[in-house]
Parts: C-alpha cells; sequence; structure tokens
C-alpha cells in the first residue's frame, strides 16, 4: 500500500506549540508518524521534528491517512510522563470526521470490540469474543446532502478504531481507502479524519493544557 510513498512536504513541518518539555504538531495527512521498516518510508513526523528539535520523541501516533494534532516530549522525562498520561487514559482527545450518509440520530455511542484482521493488516475488524473493548462517542456539527460532519470522541485508543466503529455503523469515513465502499472512497480525496483537540498535563508545570487546530476539510 505504500509502494508510492510521496508525503506532502508543504509547510515540512507544522509547529502548533513548543516549550522546554513537550512539542506539539499538526500533522498532515499522508505522512507516517513513525518510520515504515523499508528505506523509502524513512521520511516521518518524528524524523522531522528530530531535525529541528533534539531529543523529540514520539509518544503517540496518528494514521498516516489521518491528520491534526501529535504532542512529543522533548526531555526523558518529559516522554515518560506523556507516556504515562495516554496509557492511564488521562488524556482528553476529540476528532473531526466527514461520514458518508444522514445520522438518523444526533448523538450516538459506540461500544464495539476490535482486533487485528490479520490476513489483511492493517485493517482491523470487530470481534465479540477475542476484541479489546473499544468505545466512541460522536455528535453531529452538520449535516450535508449525502453526508454528515461529526465529532468523535474514542474512550479507547485501538488501531484504526474510529475508522472500524464508523464503518459499522454504515457511516464510513469519506476517502478511507482501507473501510470506506466505492461511493464514500470517491468522494473525497483524502481520509476526512482529523485530530481537533488535545488536553494534555504539562510534565513539568503541572497544568492541564488544551490544544485546538480546525480541519482543513
Amino acid at each position: 500500500m505504500l509502494e508510492n510513498y510521496n508525503p506532502p512536504t508543504d509547510p515540512y513541518l507544522n509547529v502548533i506549540y513548543q516549550d522546554d518539555d513537550i512539542l506539539v504538531l499538526n500533522k498532515p495527512s499522508g505522512l507516517l508518524t513513525v518510520p515504515g521498516k523499508e528505506a523509502h518510508l524513512s521520511d516521518c513526523l518524528e524524523a522531522r521534528a528530530q531535525n529541528q528539535f533534539e531529543g523529540a520523541r514520539t509518544v503517540h501516533r496518528l494514521d498516516m491517512d489521518t491528520s491534526g494534532l501529535i504532542v512529543m516530549g522533548l526531555t526523558k522525562y518529559a516522554h515518560r510522563h506523556l507516556s504515562l498520561q495516554f496509557q492511564n487514559r488521562n488524556v482528553d482527545k476529540s476528532y473531526i470526521a466527514r461520514v458518508y450518509g444522514k445520522t438518523q440520530k444526533d448523538e450516538g455511542f459506540i461500544d464495539l470490540p476490535l482486533i487485528c484482521d490479520w490476513p489483511n493488516r492493517p485493517k482491523q475488524m470487530v470481534d465479540f469474543e477475542n476484541g479489546k473493548p473499544s468505545q466512541t462517542k460522536w455528535q453531529v456539527m452538520e449535516r450535508g446532502d449525502k453526508e454528515t460532519r461529526l465529532l468523535l470522541t474514542p474512550l479507547t485508543g485501538r488501531s484504526h478504531q474510529l475508522r472500524v466503529h464508523l464503518m459499522s455503523i454504515d457511516h464510513p469515513i469519506l476517502g478511507d481507502r482501507f473501510y470506506a465502499h466505492e461511493i464514500a472512497l470517491n468522494m473525497h480525496d483524502r481520509l476526512c479524519l482529523h485530530s481537533k483537540s488535545l488536553t494534555i498535563m504539562q510534565p513539568t508545570k503541572k497544568e492541564k493544557m488544551t490544544f485546538d487546530c480546525e480541519a482543513d476539510f
């Protein structure tokens, strides 16, 4: 799937915030968070950050096709502190998505356990026997003719969680090359999923900080 990897370079690195401990970036769609195993997949958000900020280390990831907010640690202490926040689910995150069709309700809750679909990696799938618990809240922001704009709040952080959950309720994300049917796939030239808001505890100041970044779709 990544033979023709050609990540965007303008801007090379979109810095939202930086202090002595943390670096907050807006990752573009089409750029890996961390390098792939093959040489042509070395360009990634982590490498670009390390070129400009010594010590920058990845704490969490976004799918290559997903855009939006990512925080990195700039010191070993900050990296560990942030990692524990994510591990213990003490971080608040919200996403914007454009999905196929019109939702009947104005809000909802998806509770479907997920597991890796090994023969079709990196795809994930719903598995009620062996899947890990996965929950997503959603709320309608705007309805169009053939689509709905949603605010998503993941309560867990499984791989491809938002993408599989929305596909499973018959509202796949527009432009999703893994999970969207042909109509939804062709309605946009990129995955319409964006990490919009991120709230963390600043590692040394011990203060809550919230960052917001609007989607470009």
